[in-house]
């Protein structure tokens, strides 16, 4: 297996299944998610946090299916070594392909993006990390992915501070469309929840902003 990505948390491995399973299946490749330990944690705390926190991970991403969400299927949960073994979503990372295509398709793909947002709110799931970093264009499917800081919570605060989250990304990386992107973004959201959903989300997005605004101001009296 190759290393492919370390957080603060865990470590990301790509593999096959043979290596894994050992069950040849075409080559198929899989991600292999380590929740390692973490020294200064007393040793009984660090395995219950790491244990829940996988089983956590796990639990949304079956949820997230069963709504409709295009995201990793988990193969497998092991909680003697804090594993999770999923799916590899093999594709291009939608953050390079919305800056290569015209105006009107990367809309379309903002829209679906939306669409995925709204499926995953409506299981009362928030994501925690929504950027279009962690998105995977596959064929013509955007898949969420990385679900590690992802939790059950429907509550609109909830909800707005995701969505919240992934317009200051965009507005990072995709700032000379991003206002027009992330217009669209809640236009496929409304399709999923309605437009009363998309209503209140916007209402909550403005209120979280202008918090931050009220706090910077606070700070520069300081």
């Amino acid at each position: 297996m190759r290393l492919i990505a370390q957080g603060a948390e865990a470590k990301i491995y790509e593999g096959t299944f043979e290596e894994v399973f050992g069950v040849d299946l075409l080559n198929e490749r899989i991600i292999v998610k380590h929740r390692v330990p973490k020294r200064y944690r007393i040793p009984e705390i660090d395995v219950k946090l790491r244990k829940e926190r996988s089983v956590r991970e796990a639990r949304i991403l079956h949820r997230a299916k069963e709504f409709g969400v295009n995201c990793p299927y988990v193969y497998e949960v092991n909680l003697r070594d804090m594993v999770i073994v999923m799916e590899f979503i093999e594709g291009k990372r939608l953050k390079e392909h919305l800056e290569e295509v015209p105006m009107d398709e990367r809309l379309n793909l903002c829209r679906e993006v939306g669409r995925q947002i709204g499926r995953l709110h409506k299981a009362g799931i928030v994501h925690g990390d929504l950027t279009t970093s962690n998105m995977i264009l596959r064929g013509e499917k955007v898949y969420l992915i990385d679900f590690g800081l992802a939790d059950f919570d429907s509550t609109l605060e909830a909800r707005g501070v995701d969505l919240h989250l992934l317009k200051r990304a965009m507005e990072s990386t995709h700032y000379t469309w991003f206002e027009e992107g992330f217009k669209a973004v809640l236009e496929g959201y409304g399709e999923v929840l309605g437009e009363k959903a998309r209503k209140e989300i916007e209402e909550k997005i403005e209120e979280i902003e202008s918090r931050g605004r009220y706090r910077e101001r606070s700070w520069l009296k300081a």
